[in-house]
């Protein structure tokens, strides 16, 4: 990937390492509702999708029955404080580093609820590799397209030189809906079968994707 000058990142599963927090907030409500639990990262990834509402589905939540809000709200009472403990990927800040002394310009975009990724952020001394941070206003996790697609057009970046990296189909959807290229890492919270179909780069770890950009 030729004439890289601004990276977009994506937060949960790309650069927060929280999949086991994630599994856990899952199993929560699930136990609540009496509903099989999901207990290995490898269903839970094939299982995961956005908008996160299909992916609740395919765990077998009856929406007449408990709605969709009402789940969102009791994830997030779970998985909120006990993220705090989540640490960073191994070597997410190293990249972060690197890149920034190249002048590549990073920004994040997340689909988690702004509010809620700021608290995140507080924990870990990333925020100043970042010139935008950008997230929802809602826990509900539909879809960060528009988000992104307004972020490219305000900031007046070319497409060409801007690069998304997540770890979910969705950031390809993104990507592209943006008009950008895409680097998905498949140690975050969906299948690396699922993310090599999207057609887009995909590595193994955060490490791998310098290179790809020099």
């Amino acid at each position: 990937m030729n004439n890289v000058k601004h990276v977009v990142w994506d937060w949960n599963g790309t650069l927060l390492d929280d999949i086991d927090v994630s599994m856990d907030a899952l199993n929560t409500i699930l136990k609540k509702a009496q509903l099989p639990l999901v207990l290995d990262k490898g269903e839970y990834r094939k299982y995961f999708q956005f908008p996160v509402i299909e992916y609740y589905k395919k765990v077998g939540f009856d929406f007449e029955k408990t709605p969709f809000p009402m789940l969102a709200k009791e994830y997030m009472r779970y998985y909120q404080p006990h993220s705090m403990a989540c640490s960073l990927h191994d070597g997410v800040t190293d990249m972060l580093s690197q890149l920034k002394k190249k002048g590549v310009h990073q920004y994040l975009l997340s689909a988690s609820d702004l509010h809620f990724l700021h608290e995140q952020l507080d924990n870990y001394d990333i925020e100043q590799y970042f010139e935008q941070v950008r997230g929802l206003d809602n826990i509900h996790a539909a879809s960060k397209a528009e988000l992104a697609k307004r972020f490219v057009q305000e900031s007046g970046l070319n497409p060409q030189e801007v690069v998304f990296i997540g770890d979910s189909v969705h950031d390809s959807e993104v990507a592209h809906g943006a008009g950008c290229r895409c680097i998905l890492i498949a140690n975050g919270h969906e299948d690396k079968g699922k993310l090599e179909k999207t057609g887009c780069v995909v590595v193994d770890t955060i490490r791998q994707c310098e290179s790809l950009m020099a």
